[in-house]
């Protein structure tokens, strides 16, 4: 096991009707709130939106709308964000969405302070901010884990970059998390969340760290849950405690217990970020793509932890099978869990790229190949570029 600080100071609001406390947990705190969520009417007729409108209401608290925000959501609206903040002397920021609405309100939190280039210093570069507008989250779909995280991911589509910004200052101050909320999704966003939690867990649990077996345990355990749970949510979109033990999975994947003690890898999401920011994909759908062709492309670095996980997770028997039969079984039967349970593609061709015409400018960055300069990506196994074009021609 590595060394390690752990630190997650983000306050976890669980339950049926939570929603409806958010002004009172606001209270206090805010005066005028920037009230992002996507404009979708389903959030009007479930009754959500009004419920947190008239909970804020309650509190005295005033409230700006900020909608319209996408799937691999858009560095415009950051930008919009962050003058509205200026232009309405916003001081709290509440996100009501999954992934894509929290990305935002981070992006504009840690950008609603900051004098120079946002895109060019913050998500391409590496400058550190020195304060953020505070935010809180009420939670639409249980996927990204953004509701736990810290980091911003976000597309500019003038030049096609799908990158991230990252700071101990952007954690939400708290989420809520109320499973009775996810009733109405459709069962394609039930699947891709399904599957972008599950990658989560991936990220940190293929590791070349050693002696790691408690958190082992705990990541195996997450995945063996969800595994079990995923048909009983899409079967049943309104069985409250199934929809309590992916969303709490979803949490779990992401607040970084499962990754305390080990090097942790993150190379499958960057080389996904390229793909959906280019084509517009889902990013749930990218990964259950990409990640069973990472894992084909690097077992053998560790063949040891593919077969752990064959055998824990995926119920592969040993049997007098040698490592590499064991390590990819469990790899055929994830992608089985993706296309028969999910049912998702687990190819790009069937996420609608046409031709490998783009993996080279794709790979290039995803290392951040620039003027000859030759990085690598991950931990589990280095990658240069070609070994990331090798990966998209395994997922294609």
């Amino acid at each position: 096991m590595e060394n390690f600080e752990f630190y997650n100071p983000v306050r976890v609001v669980f339950g049926k009707g939570s929603h409806k406390e958010v002004g009172q947990k606001l209270a206090g705190h805010a005066k005028h709130v920037l009230l992002l969520n996507t404009g979708s009417s389903y959030l009007t007729t479930s009754g959500l939106l009004p419920d947190i409108k008239q909970s804020l209401t309650a509190q005295g608290i005033a409230f700006t709308e900020l909608t319209g925000i996408v799937a691999n959501p858009h560095f415009d609206k950051v930008e919009e964000g962050i003058n509205l903040v200026k232009q309405n002397h916003i001081d709290f920021l509440l996100a009501v969405g999954g992934g894509s609405v929290i990305d935002t309100a981070k992006g504009i939190a840690g950008g609603a302070n900051y004098t120079g280039d946002v895109w060019q210093d913050l998500y391409e570069g590496n400058v550190e901010i020195t304060s953020a507008l505070p935010l809180a989250v009420v939670l639409t779909i249980p996927a990204s884990g953004s509701e736990v995280s810290n980091p911003s991911v976000i597309t500019n589509t003038e030049i096609d970059h799908k990158r991230t910004f990252v700071s101990p200052l952007m954690y939400p101050q708290f989420s809520i998390i109320d499973p009775e909320i996810f009733y109405t999704l459709p069962k394609k966003q039930i699947a891709y969340g399904i599957a972008d939690t599950t990658t989560h867990i991936f990220e940190r649990y293929f590791t070349q760290t050693k002696h790691t077996e408690l958190i082992d345990g705990l990541c195996e355990s997450a995945m063996r849950t969800i595994m079990q749970i995923a048909p009983k949510v899409l079967a049943d979109p309104t069985d409250y405690d199934a929809w309590s033990q992916i969303g709490l999975s979803a949490t779990m994947a992401h607040n970084d217990v499962l990754g305390m003690g080990r090097q942790q890898n993150w190379d499958s999401h960057e080389i996904e970020h390229e793909v959906s920011g280019l084509y517009n994909i889902p990013h749930g759908a990218g990964m259950s793509v990409i990640m069973p062709a990472w894992m084909t492309y690097v077992y053998k670095a560790n063949p040891d932890m593919f077969v752990q996980f064959a055998v824990n997770v995926m119920g592969v028997s040993l049997n007098a099978r040698d490592e590499n039969a064991v390590a990819l079984e469990g790899i055929t039967r994830l992608k089985k869990f993706y296309t028969n349970v999910l049912g998702i593609p687990t190819n790009l061709r069937g996420l609608g790229v046409p031709d490998q015409s783009q993996f080279e400018k794709m790979a290039k960055g995803a290392v951040r190949y620039q003027d000859g300069q030759d990085n690598t990506l991950g931990q589990f196994k280095p990658e240069h570029w070609q070994d990331v074009v090798n990966i998209y021609k395994l997922a294609f």
